[in-house]
């Protein structure tokens, strides 16, 4: 018995695997914290815009465009094809006049890279333009006059069938 007691006692600690296994642990948590941290700046964050603070400033000035587009009455039929999309607009107000341009921007919701924005320009009584969308997805749709001055939002899930209507009458408004 003296005997093997000598010769586990007489081994460095680095040839027993118990402090080997103890520190394992620790080690493999210190790799994925250094993994972690890499792609965390490496990587980037396509939902965070860069000017965040700007556009929260700017969220009354939004909602009252779009109020302003409710009060008028606003409505804008889109009929969208991969390609291309049309719009067509009407309003309930007497003595609206339309723009002769209008600024639609389609965007997805998760992925900022295939947001779009295209001027369409006035033809008889509807606006076209070409635009690169995916057979499928969902998207949103915003619609501005060239002023500003007001704002239609809606949904369009692709693949479309027929018109898709954004607005429409205020109920308040007669």
């Amino acid at each position: 018995m003296k005997a093997h007691m000598q010769t586990t006692a007489g081994n460095p600690w680095y040839r027993e695997p118990w402090p080997w296994l103890l520190m394992l642990g620790p080690f493999v948590v210190v790799i994925a914290g250094s993994v972690t941290a890499w792609l965390a700046v490496s990587t980037n964050d396509g939902l965070v815009s860069e000017d965040y603070y700007k556009q929260g400033l700017q969220v009354g000035k939004t909602i009252a465009r779009s109020d302003r587009a409710r009060s008028l009455g606003l409505e804008a039929r889109l009929v969208v094809r991969s390609d291309a999309i049309s719009v067509r607009l009407g309003a309930a107000t007497p003595g609206f006049v339309a723009p002769s341009r209008l600024t639609v921007t389609v965007s997805h919701p998760t992925r900022a890279g295939l947001d779009q924005t295209r001027v369409l320009e006035r033809s008889g009584e509807e606006y076209a333009a070409s635009f690169h969308l995916p057979a499928s997805g969902h998207w949103l749709v915003t619609i501005e006059d060239d002023a500003a001055s007001w704002r239609l939002l809606g949904n369009v899930v692709l693949p479309a069938a027929g018109e898709v209507v954004i607005g429409g009458a205020d109920p308040a408004v007669k």
